[in-house]
């Protein structure tokens, strides 16, 4: 059974698309916290998020960014703003659709279906410059060819890939790898990170990892390799 997450601060609109999902099947959890949403949908991780943009202390545009940028969550928006920017914005940061209230429920339930069908198989996967990495397998997919990655290197690349682009903390990167941050030999994380550095540059990614003096690491474009 599909799992798919409401966040929706109206109540009226909240219950009758949770009748309509039950009735068509899924599993339905209501959101109605709204300033932690975005934790409460990755610790949740349910098959789809349908999201409204007007809700209370926070933005649904935050939301949703903050969830692309954690997780590979499919994001519906739900919304009574009908302007093409608002629309344009939200499909901009990550939303997989947008539809505007009022809406029929028949055309909710197929826009639904599309996007689970396209996400078939996809739930694991961490998009990169260039490649795809498999969270459950460190399998790293480039240039229509595959490798599998050792385990140490395949958790480090997640975590980078998770912050994106932001810098990650020695002690983050300590937890990812061995789950704790005591007795941790420094000389090991940087063995570790040695070795990733050398399959990124092997594998001519465009990202190089660079230390942040005091605070942790970040994984940045490599100079010379612009993306426009």
């Amino acid at each position: 059974m599909k799992h798919i997450a409401i966040v929706e601060d109206e109540v009226f609109m909240r219950e009758e698309l949770s009748d309509i999902l039950r009735k068509a099947g899924y599993k339905v959890t209501e959101i109605r916290e709204f300033t932690n949403a975005a934790d409460q949908l990755v610790s949740l991780s349910p098959d789809l998020a349908l999201l409204d943009l007007n809700l209370p202390q926070i933005s649904g545009f935050q939301i949703c960014r903050e969830i692309k940028r954690r997780s590979a969550l499919p994001v519906l928006v739900l919304t009574s703003r009908d302007q093409l920017q608002d629309e344009l914005r939200a499909l901009e940061i990550g939303a997989d659709e947008y539809l505007t209230k009022p809406c029929r429920k028949e055309r909710i339930l197929a826009r639904i279906s599309n996007v689970l069908k396209r996400y078939e198989g996809r739930a694991n996967l961490l998009e990169g410059p260039g490649f795809l990495l498999d969270r459950l397998t460190y399998t790293l997919y480039m240039n229509n060819s595959s490798i599998i990655l050792p385990r140490n290197q395949g958790k480090i690349l997640e975590i980078f890939l998770l912050h994106d682009g932001e810098t990650v903390s020695k002690e983050e990167l300590c937890l990812t790898l061995w789950g704790t941050t005591e007795f941790v030999d420094e000389n090991a994380l940087q063995v570790n990170l040695t070795r990733m550095k050398k399959t990124i540059a092997g594998l001519g990614i465009c990202r190089q990892i660079i230390p942040i003096r005091g605070v942790g690491y970040q994984l940045v474009e490599k100079e010379g390799h612009g993306e426009g």
